[in-house]
């Protein structure tokens, strides 16, 4: 899921409340004494005035906070991520692509490809975001759209602005999706991840707000069951994300035998996932790189800048980056995860 919530390290468990007959965790430490005096169904009341002062109706707050409850299983997967900080190593990039690029994987794609090849080019002429792109996305996000997840997003999204540990994150996505369901979607609709990422894209509330497109002229943005709104709202992310239109994502690259790849390696330091970004080399142009000896297998213009990935280490494939690559990361900031959705747009179209 995207627009993604960035990998924190685990916080430990606090004390155990009682609400009914459900033993949950308290809300983490880390937050001001007068917040986390708060019970759960008075933080609930803060949400709800903050939903009505920001212009949410009266009867969209009664039917999407009625009966909340907070979910300890929420707050358990929130506080189990893994920290990427201090991680040690990078696993290999081949196994990932062998069980995320395989074939059942590449043949939905093509057949959602070939089903809806003159949606998909409408939307590529009006975006300049290919088709294959955006049905590789569908795919990694939620198998073309067969799995989106079973929480009720406002309970989620409720615990987890009251746990506290990102409260200001996560109350702002309850917040947007009240005001999602205020456009007249149904509580039993909106559901979706453990963190509040919803629909075939899965994006979460406040990108939907943002950016969910209205694909098929009907008024409506739907992207739990609309091919046409999906598509589009896929799309327009990227355009949002800087998508460049004419070039690919990125290509194979020959790398002589004996080349120094770590003697190019970046300097600059990403602020978001500085991690993702430092395994990538400095920029070039596919003419300095040529220089060097490092070919590029695809059509990019000599003037093109990319970047010098090389995953597995020498004598493993390679690749020279365009900044559309980028703009993958931007949906979700990790290299096995932007090299997947690649390779896939490319065998869908191959």
């Amino acid at each position: 899921m995207i627009h993604r919530l960035l990998p924190v390290a685990c916080v430990a468990l606090a004390a155990v409340s009682l609400f009914g007959t459900s033993a949950v965790l308290a809300p983490a430490t880390a937050q001001a004494p007068d917040q986390l005096a708060l019970p759960f169904d008075a933080y609930v009341e803060v949400l709800k005035a903050r939903a009505q002062a920001e212009g949410v109706s009266s009867a969209t707050i009664d039917r999407m906070t009625a009966g909340l409850t907070p979910n300890d299983r929420v707050i358990r997967l929130d506080r189990n991520q893994p920290g990427s900080a201090t991680a040690q190593g990078y696993p290999p990039l081949a196994p990932y692509i062998a069980t995320h690029v395989n074939g059942a994987r590449i043949g939905s794609g093509r057949a959602v490809y070939a089903q809806h090849r003159d949606l998909l080019a409408r939307i590529e002429r009006e975006t300049g975001v290919p088709g294959a792109i955006i049905v590789a996305i569908f795919g990694h996000e939620t198998s073309y759209g067969r799995i989106k997840g079973d929480f009720d997003l406002a309970r989620s999204l409720a615990t987890l602005a009251w746990e506290g540990r990102r409260r200001e994150l996560f109350e702002g996505e309850f917040i947007a999706l009240l005001k999602i369901a205020d456009r007249g979607f149904a509580r039993s609709q909106l559901v979706g991840s453990y963190a509040g990422a919803f629909g075939n894209p899965q994006f979460l509330p406040s990108v939907y707000i943002r950016l969910a497109t209205d694909g098929d002229g009907d008024g409506r943005a739907d992207i739990f069951s609309n091919r046409a709104d999906t598509f589009a709202s896929i799309a327009n992310y990227f355009r949002d994300a800087g998508w460049r239109p004419g070039q690919p994502w990125g290509v194979r690259a020959y790398v002589p035998s004996g080349f120094d790849v770590d003697a190019y390696n970046t300097e600059l330091v990403a602020p978001l996932c500085p991690r993702v970004h430092e395994r990538h080399s400095v920029w070039k142009t596919v003419a300095e790189w040529r220089a060097l000896g490092v070919v590029g297998q695809g059509g990019l213009a000599d003037a093109v800048m990319v970047s010098l990935f090389q995953p597995d280490g020498p004598g493993a494939p390679a690749w020279l980056l365009t900044s559309n690559y980028r703009s993958i990361l931007e949906y979700n900031c990790s290299n096995y995860y932007a090299m997947s959705v690649g390779l896939l747009a490319d065998e869908i179209v191959n």
